[in-house]
């Protein structure tokens, strides 16, 4: 078969060949595991291979460096991995010849994997440089093979005349090229904000942010000589510790106005008698990110480290977020110094710039999403102190309930409400319409916050969702005796629910009912367990995702499709052995 000669470095070839017949047929089938090739006729697909060549890749040899021309060829991996590294300071081209970005390769089927790095990884059944094919532009990547690699050498030109008489084909080479200017210019976004923020990382160890020794005094002390040490090195708080190094306490600049001054202490008296004791600390090797969800949880802004139980250093909310506009501690203070409702709209979206900030700066999503749970937490308490005021209802009769998501604390920067109340009463039906007015009150403030009213009407606003404490037993009981699907559905909102605020017990008393009548249920949780298994993964024939259109976008709900089985799964064992969490 014909070959065409690449114009860019190719690594000496340890095989090159044209796939024999027998091995044509058994490539096409593997081929078409894997998109575009999964949606073409097996005849187009065979038309590409037996224009293409198979080559053989030693590890660490080189399959493609940077040119000063256009690639002629493109390479699909069949069997192995591959890594391109880019240039520094090299730039990408867009479609219309003007430089845009770093380099950025299109694999075919799984994209771009390891952008964060310099890197971009490939797998089986990718194909590479396909950005620059499609861009017409020089190829400023250096690819290598990251273990034994074979892989197809295929013509640009063959592919182009194969797409013209493959939709599937050209469609996908249409989706490529609409993208890649979208791709480049989101590159050199990344690649600044990862400069900007490389020192700010939330990934970083704990120890590398103490850069200045840590100052040391005993609890016996005189505040007098705190205060003068500590305005001296200019530092903001003070460790107390015993003989033996290990951490008693922690004082701070905000002590001395609210302990010291108002207090009208003697500066003779020891530190001791003033300082935080016993404070929250993190070991040295833990993560920043660690430190910011300790701040924004308990809204302290300094943090000891240990190291084998000796004090060893101190971090500031200073020391993590020195570069960003909107710290924790500024939005924890927005939020505990709010007087009304205008003033926890802004606490709301600043919750929300915090979070894209944390998202920016590649805070991972475990600790991110229980920051931003522990905000909203922050937020709806206040908020709902300021309500029951406003309504004239007695907190200490109630507790606010959240459900779904919020109840597991796994909320995401886009949320909406999933909530109720359960209140105390002998006569319910003449006490459910205050508490329902406060309910209704708090689910339209916190939509005005930025918390999108539920479209299921899970929301305390509704008498459904607004029962005594009897009600709610009674509404448990009838779930799980039926198993109906419908209350299937239900366990599956309500059954994670979470006390929030107001009469914590009658939270928690739900919570031990649920465990308790589920785990007396074996029936229910068979039923439970049958409806999780009918959740299938969103594959069509071909093993490719399915998508459904929304707008110019197509989309996957990850939630739906994808986390959902295992939120089902660790609620079944937890209801299986009866714990309340």
């Amino acid at each position: 078969m014909p070959t065409t000669p690449a114009s860019t470095p190719i690594a000496t070839e340890q095989t090159a060949t044209t796939p024999a017949p027998g091995l044509l047929r058994v490539m096409a089938q593997q081929l078409m595991r894997h998109p575009p090739f999964s949606g073409m006729a097996v005849e187009h697909v065979q038309a590409l291979l037996r224009a293409a060549q198979e080559l053989y890749f030693a590890p660490g040899e080189l399959v493609l460096g940077p040119s000063a021309t256009a690639p002629e060829v493109i390479f699909l991996i069949r069997q192995g991995e591959v890594v391109g590294q880019r240039a520094a300071g090299l730039v990408a081209w867009g479609l219309d010849g003007s430089a845009l970005a770093a380099d950025a390769p299109a694999g075919s089927n799984q994209g771009e994997r390891g952008q964060g790095s310099g890197n971009l990884n490939f797998e089986v059944g990718d194909l590479f440089p396909l950005a620059a094919a499609l861009g017409r532009r020089p190829v400023t990547t250096t690819y290598r093979a990251a273990s034994d690699l074979f892989c197809l050498r295929l013509p640009v030109t063959v592919l182009e005349q194969v797409a013209r008489q493959s939709s599937a084909l050209a469609a996908f080479l249409a989706d490529r090229s609409l993208s890649l200017l979208d791709q480049s210019r989101r590159a050199l976004q990344a690649n600044q904000a990862s400069l900007a923020l490389q020192e700010q990382s939330l990934s970083r160890e704990l120890a590398s942010l103490a850069r200045t020794p840590v100052i040391t005094c005993e609890p016996h002390t005189p505040l007098r000589e705190v205060l003068q040490t500590m305005h001296q090195r200019r530092i903001g708080s003070m460790l107390v510790v015993d003989a033996g190094g290990a951490l008693q306490g922690i004082f701070t600049r905000h002590d001395v106005l609210g302990k010291v001054a108002l207090a009208q202490r003697s500066l003779d008296d020891p530190v001791s008698s003033v300082m935080t004791a016993a404070p929250y600390a993190l070991g040295a090797t833990q993560r920043a990110e660690d430190a910011a969800l300790l701040m924004a949880a308990h809204g302290f802004s300094h943090v000891p480290l240990l190291e084998a139980g000796r004090v060893v250093g101190v971090v500031s909310e200073r020391d993590l977020f020195a570069l960003q506009r909107r710290s924790l501690k500024n939005v924890g203070a927005s939020i505990q110094s709010a007087q009304s409702v205008p003033d926890l709209v802004h606490a709301g979206q600043a919750i929300r710039d915090l979070a894209r900030s944390l998202v920016g700066q590649g805070m991972s999503p475990k600790p991110l999403t229980a920051l931003i749970s522990q905000l909203n937490d922050a937020l709806t308490k206040a908020l709902g102190q300021i309500i029951a005021l406003q309504c004239g209802v007695n907190l200490g009769d109630a507790c606010w309930l959240s459900f779904g998501s919020e109840g597991r604390s796994e909320q995401t920067i886009a949320t909406d409400q999933d909530n109720g109340l359960v209140f105390e009463s002998t006569q319910p039906e003449q006490d459910r319409q205050q508490w329902l007015a406060f309910g209704t009150a708090m689910c339209a403030a916190l939509d005005q916050c930025g918390y999108p009213l539920c479209k299921g009407g899970v929301m305390a606003s509704n008498p459904a969702c607004c029962l005594s404490v009897q009600e709610w037993r009674a509404r448990i009981t009838h779930w799980v005796e039926r198993g109906t699907p419908e209350d299937l559905l239900k366990s599956s909102i309500y059954f994670d629910l979470r006390p929030l605020f107001g009469r914590m017990d009658l939270g928690h008393d739900l919570q031990r009912d649920i465990a308790t009548q589920a785990q007396a249920q074996p029936r229910f949780q068979k039923m439970l367990a049958e409806d999780a298994l009918r959740r299938q993964p969103p594959l069509g024939w071909f093993g490719g995702l399915q998508t459904h259109a929304s707008g110019e976008h197509k989309v996957l709900d990850l939630k739906l499709s994808g986390t959902a089985i295992f939120v089902d799964v660790a609620r079944l064992q937890c209801l299986r052995l009866g714990l309340r969490e």
